[in-house]
Order: C-alpha cells, then sequence, then structure tokens
C-alpha cells in the first residue's frame, strides 16, 4: 500500500506563512492533482512531502508509516522539479543509471532497469547522447526515467510541463497518464495549470495561502464549486459573476432579468453573488423570453470563439461553437439564455456556497 496522508502541515520563512494547516490524503494508486497559483504552497507542500523541508507542525504518513522525521533516502518518494536537472556531462544511459549506482545495484540490473524504463519512455534511442542534444520532450522523459528507475511507491511531480511549449505539454500530459495507467504508481502532481489538473487528476486539491480549501473530482468542481475561489479557478473561460439579492424566500433577482428566478434555500433580502459558467449561456434563437445582449469582443480559439456580451449593464462571456460564432460581428445586437438550473450562488460575505438552483 502506498497511501499518503498529509496531516496539518506548518511552515514558515521568516514572516511568509508558506504552509498553513495544509492537509490532504492520496489514496494508494490514485493520480492527486495540487491546483493553486504561483506561492500558494505548492512545491513546499511537495518539498515537505519527500524530506526537503523542515515542518513547524504537522504529520506525513506514508506507506503505513510516519516518515515526518524520516530520511530522504528511506521513504520511497522521489521528485521530478520544475527544471529537467540532468547531468550535462553524463549521457543519457548514465542519468537514468545515476539514483542506481548510488543505491549500490549491480550492473546487471542497472543494465537491465535501464534498458526498462528507457523503453517504457520511449527515449531508447537516445541513451548515449548527452541531455544537451535532446529536445525538451525527450529531456522531460529521461527526468522521469531518472526518478522512476529506482521504482518508487509515489512520485512527485512540481509543475514538470511548465519549460516546455504549448505542443509538448499536450503530449506529455498524455504521457503522464499512461505512464500512471501502465506503472499503477501513486501520483501527486503540482500545478497552476487547471487544465493540467483537470484532464490529469482523478482528484484534484485546489490551494489558497497555503492550505487546501476543496477536493474533489474535476466534474464536481466545475460543477458543484464549493466557494467562489473554486469557482474561479476551475473553468475556461472564468465563470461570470454578478451580484444580487432575494427579493423573497426562495427567489433571486438577477439585473439583467424581468422575473425573478427559483433559489431554493435563499432567504428573503439575502444579498448574493451569482455565477453563471459561460458555457452555460446559448443563444434564444428567436425563443420567447431571450435576454437581449450586444457583443462587445471575440475572441476566437479555433473550435469555439469566446463572445464578450453586455445586457443591461452587466458584463458577461459566453462560448459558440466557431461557425455559430463567425455569422457576428463586434457591435451586433443578439438574444442570449440560459438554464436557471445552472446558476451558482453563494455568500459575499464569506464566498461560500450559498445554494444552487431547483433542478
Amino acid at each position: 500500500m502506498s497511501e499518503l496522508k498529509v496531516n496539518n502541515l506548518r511552515r514558515t520563512y521568516g514572516k511568509v506563512l508558506a504552509l498553513d494547516g495544509m492537509s490532504f490524503d492520496v489514496a494508494d494508486g490514485e493520480f492527486f492533482c495540487l491546483l493553486g497559483p504561483s506561492s500558494s504552497g505548492k512545491t513546499t507542500t511537495l518539498r515537505a512531502i519527500s524530506g526537503l523541508e523542515e515542518l513547524e507542525h504537522g504529520s506525513v504518513h506514508f506507506a503505513g508509516r510516519d516518515v515526518t522525521e524520516s530520511a530522504v533516502q528511506g521513504r520511497g518518494i522521489s521528485m521530478i522539479f520544475q527544471t529537467f536537472a540532468l547531468y550535462p556531462h553524463l549521457s543519457v544511459e548514465a542519468n537514468l543509471a545515476h539514483p542506481l549506482r548510488r543505491s549500490g545495484e549491480s550492473a546487471s540490473d542497472i543494465k537491465k532497469r535501464v534498458g526498462e524504463v528507457a523503453e517504457l519512455l520511449r527515449v531508447t534511442h537516445t541513451l548515449k547522447r548527452k541531455p544537451t542534444t535532446l529536445s525538451g520532450g525527450e529531456q522531460q522523459r529521461v527526468a522521469i526515467g531518472r526518478a522512476i528507475v529506482g521504482r518508487p511507491k509515489l512520485l512527485l511531480l512540481d509543475e514538470p510541463l511548465t519549460n516546455l511549449d504549448a505542443k509538448l505539454r499536450d503530449e506529455m500530459r498524455t504521457e503522464f497518464k499512461r505512464l500512471h495507467r501502465e506503472l499503477g504508481m501513486t501520483m501527486l502532481y503540482a500545478t497552476p495549470d487547471q487544465i493540467e489538473a483537470l484532464t490529469m487528476g482523478d482528484r484534484v486539491g485546489v490551494i489558497r495561502e497555503g492550505k487546501v480549501v476543496a477536493i474533489g473530482t474535476p466534474r464536481d468542481l466545475y460543477g458543484a464549486p464549493t466557494n467562489t475561489y473554486v469557482a474561479g479557478m476551475i473553468g475556461s473561460p472564468p465563470i461570470n459573476f454578478v451580484t444580487a439579492t432575494a427579493p423573497s424566500d426562495g427567489e433571486i433577482a438577477l439585473p439583467f432579468l424581468d422575473q425573478p428566478v427559483e433559489a431554493p434555500g435563499v432567504s428573503s433580502g439575502q444579498p448574493l453573488v451569482v455565477g453563471l459558467r459561460p458555457h452555460d449561456i446559448a443563444l434564444a434563437n428567436g425563443e420567447e423570453g431571450g435576454i437581449p445582449a450586444k457583443i462587445h469582443l471575440t475572441e476566437p480559439l479555433g473550435d469555439v470563439t469566446i463572445i464578450d456580451i453586455r445586457t443591461r449593464d452587466t458584463d458577461m462571456k459566453m462560448v459558440l461553437r466557431e461557425e455559430v460564432a463567425a455569422r457576428f460581428r463586434v457591435g451586433d445586437e443578439i438574444a442570449v439564455k440560459f438554464d436557471p438550473r445552472n446558476l451558482h450562488f453563494f455568500d459575499p460575505s464569506t464566498g461560500a456556497r450559498a445554494a444552487h438552483a431547483a433542478t
């Protein structure tokens, strides 16, 4: 078993609080992603788990034992950093073999394991070359190989795709999922990129200011965000937020609608922040009750286009298929609609989820 339990970690650097009660669990064999902006505590968390950071409080349990005070080498954990950190003067083969030589493996075992890892990662043809002669994707594969050649029980990945171009990032996301499936290894992946987290993670932990504020599957975090921070972190383009009030119990008045919509659990007079995802806004196409809007900006993305609209002094974004969006220009008047069941309601004072429209 290689279950990971991180409990109430605290770490400060002078007056900077890097970790403030960081807690989460990773199941055996799970691909778990930590999602958060820069300086939110992702790297410090991974370094603490691997034993590279001294903790002021908290504990790390892995594979059934407390490793909080264990030496780095004895944890059965390997880590891949943002930079490839390969030895430039050594061949790819020597880079892959280095962890095994350091642990005293026999020459025959080293040759066998290096060959297996090189084949798994499709870098066999590079074994005699130096890292500086490789492409970015090949260097990343070698860095992965060096991390897994010792067969760790847990692999930590600290923003490993940051230094790759967009095409290579797409390829390596697929590669990581393939490796996870084939190796069955527990993986903890830290990233500021929601696409990476949502496409790779079995579950995602959203970090804010040194602590995890929400954990769930990508579908759950998108469909039922626990607060405005999570709602804003998950989804591209970002969710639309508008302020509103409840004229009576169970109803809410939106600034761009003539009639209130149902909002079960909302009390009369309660102020709210309302979230509506751009993908949940559609063209009314002549249907009765369409909301008048004006196009202010278009952002073509290939297969889809993001449309910035204004309706009754409220600015929002919507998403249209490119073949549909191509009919419109900036300044055009359109009518839009949405299903009230797709609205998300939050308390403006705490940001916490307040209610959801009736299903």
